[in-house]
């Protein structure tokens, strides 16, 4: 059975991540601990730390993103997803797709900070968008 270990980020969309950075560094007392351009995803990133956890922000870098679908329906962005971290991404998929969970993303895919990520459908999840994470392993 897949176990979630605990909580990786929150995903936020926003309309421009330079303001929105600026918002959440008055807001957590510190700068963006990371930014990155995530080309798969078609989205800039900046992550803020809070305790053991991330704030994520997210801009996307093309009209065809998903961030900018959720803006076009959100203008001022919000709460896009949770990501939750496991332990084995590929278990905890096979798990989740035996007991009937519907998957955005039948195989993981890479992510922000090299970490493997898939998606599971709101559909399964009660409304959420959730996504799975798993730091890269030496192979």
């Amino acid at each position: 059975m897949a176990k979630l270990m605990k909580i990786d980020h929150l995903g936020i969309a926003v309309p421009d991540l330079t303001v929105a950075s600026a918002t959440y560094e008055v807001l957590t007392g510190a700068p963006a601990s990371h930014v990155e351009e995530v080309e798969d995803q078609k989205v800039r990133v900046a992550f803020f730390q809070v305790g053991d956890s991330n704030l994520e922000l997210l801009e996307a870098t093309d009209p065809s993103s998903p961030i900018a679908r959720f803006l076009s329906k959100h203008p001022r962005g919000g709460l896009h997803h949770v990501c939750v971290e496991v332990e084995d991404i590929e278990a905890t998929l096979a798990s989740y797709r035996e007991a009937g969970v519907r998957l955005i993303d039948e195989e993981p895919r890479l992510g922000a900070h090299n970490k493997r990520v898939a998606f599971i459908h709101p559909a399964s999840t009660g409304g959420v968008l959730l996504e799975l994470s798993e730091a890269m392993r030496e192979r």
